[in-house]
């Protein structure tokens, strides 16, 4: 992904009131704005973070997942087996995509069903490929290495098999579905339309008749120290509601710090594909006063960046979402 827009950073207390009521607005380091698991809900699960970064770790250790190389078909198989395992029902895309500088990619969606006869759906998706080139690392000599991709890429996923976990041992009773896509992170710089080629793929190519989820959350880059996630200027234009909506259950989860009443960049990323399509999306990313962290598409975003304290609280607030909210 990258930054399509730079929007300049304002206030949004105005309009996402929702999201702050009662709650502190204090740092991350201020523990007056956290809650503890005991004091959560009864009926909202917990968020393992030592499952999520296992997750996370278990994609690294695969090694990057471009497309077209062993470590993306291993990743993909496991992805699918996990699905199965937490009891969706697994469907794949596959797509030959033409990328801008020519290559062919063996796109491969995964697409994970719970409650598959439930006619209203939320989608859930990350992408799990990553960038070929550490185009952005300070040392020129690393600029046509593939990166591991533990925030950028893995972390969402691994967010997401947490979640499928918790969605296989406590059904909702409604629609859920999701997605690992493909091909995002294969774009260039000076072209937009080169980026999320796999999300683009799926929303013009319903993955089976019929299907469109009535709204989406994408999770991006959600597992590096310092994280922090404002609003995404494309998600608010999009789905305000639902923007509003998810801030106010991570504030509910004792995360409303980490979720600022402010505006972020535009981000060129998979949940513009479903925007073009009128499917309501939004984009969860860390994104900060500098543009993104600073391992972003760099030989440094690897396993010792993640921070499972970040998977936390995006995680928990994603069940404080869909266990309350939804």
């Amino acid at each position: 992904m990258r930054a399509g827009r730079l929007i300049t950073a304002v206030a949004l207390s105005a309009v996402i009131v929702s999201c702050g009521a009662g709650k502190s607005n204090a740092g991350a380091g201020d523990d007056t704005s956290r809650v503890s698991g005991n004091e959560m809900s009864a009926h909202i699960p917990e968020f393992s973070a030592d499952s999520a970064f296992l997750y996370v770790k278990r994609q690294v250790g695969f090694g990057p997942r471009v497309p077209g190389t062993q470590s993306h078909a291993r990743t993909a198989d496991w992805l699918c087996g996990e699905l199965r395992r937490h009891g969706a029902e697994v469907r794949e895309q596959k797509a030959d995509l033409k990328a801008y500088d020519g290559t062919v990619l063996k796109c491969r969606n995964i697409f994970g069903s719970f409650n598959p006869d439930k006619k209203d759906r939320l989608l859930l998706l990350a992408h799990y490929d990553t960038r070929p080139w550490a185009d952005k690392d300070p040392d020129p000599a690393n600029h046509a290495k593939p990166i591991d991709g533990a925030n950028d890429g893995a972390s969402g996923v691994g967010v997401l098999l947490e979640t499928a976990r918790i969605l296989g041992e406590r059904n909702t009773g409604y629609g859920i579905d999701i997605l690992f896509v493909d091909c995002e992170d294969y774009g260039d710089e000076g072209d937009e339309d080169s980026w999320a080629l796999g999300a683009d793929y799926f929303a013009r190519n319903p993955v089976y008749a019929g299907y469109r989820p009535e709204k989406a959350i994408l999770l991006d880059m959600v597992g590096a120290r310092d994280a922090r996630f404002p609003a995404e200027y494309f998600s608010r234009e999009a789905a305000p509601e639902l923007d509003d909506a998810f801030r106010a259950a991570a504030a509910a989860a004792g995360y409303g710090s980490m979720f600022p009443l402010e505006m972020g960049g535009g981000i060129t990323d998979d949940h513009q594909k479903l925007i073009e399509q009128g499917i309501p999306a939004i984009d969860i990313i860390d994104y900060r006063d500098t543009g993104f962290c600073p391992q972003w598409h760099t030989m440094a975003d690897n396993i010792e960046n993640i921070d499972p304290a970040t998977l936390k609280a995006v995680g928990q607030s994603l069940i404080q979402y869909l266990y309350s909210v939804k």
